[in-house]
């Protein structure tokens, strides 16, 4: 027979898996998909021209602005001192003007499926990414 205290402990473990953040598990592929609305304005090819914004190849895992320093869309990201990781990703997809303000970027994703594809595809494309 299992104690109320066993069921206590139970329950805290499957708040817990419950609680785990959607970007936990992103597709590559969906997320190829999805970044193809971004491509208006990014590129993702190592050594890829910037567009409108930068390039995001290689962007998992760096520090904001740095991927294209100097660059018009690159100051504020800088002085932002983040650091780009699925927590920092996550939040800046969402609402990048909100969360970084005076960045130029207004398009954002409104899916939390759509946000943890996309950080998958941009972790494929980060060489030394976990």
């Amino acid at each position: 027979m299992t104690s109320a205290a066993g069921w206590g402990s139970v329950a805290t473990v499957v708040l817990a898996l419950a609680a785990q953040p959607a970007w936990a598990e992103g597709d590559v592929g969906q997320g190829e998909k999805v970044f193809n609305r971004c491509k208006v304005c990014h590129t993702i090819e190592q050594g890829g021209a910037p567009k409108q914004g930068p390039n995001l190849f290689g962007v998992y895992g760096n520090p904001a602005g740095t991927n294209e320093p100097g660059s018009l869309h690159s100051g504020k990201l800088e002085e932002s001192g983040i650091v780009w990781d699925d927590a920092t990703l996550t939040e800046f997809l969402a609402a990048p003007s909100g969360f970084i303000s005076g960045v130029r970027m207004t398009f954002r994703l409104t899916r939390e499926d759509d946000i943890a594809n996309v950080i998958a595809y941009l972790k494929a494309n980060s060489p030394g990414a976990q």
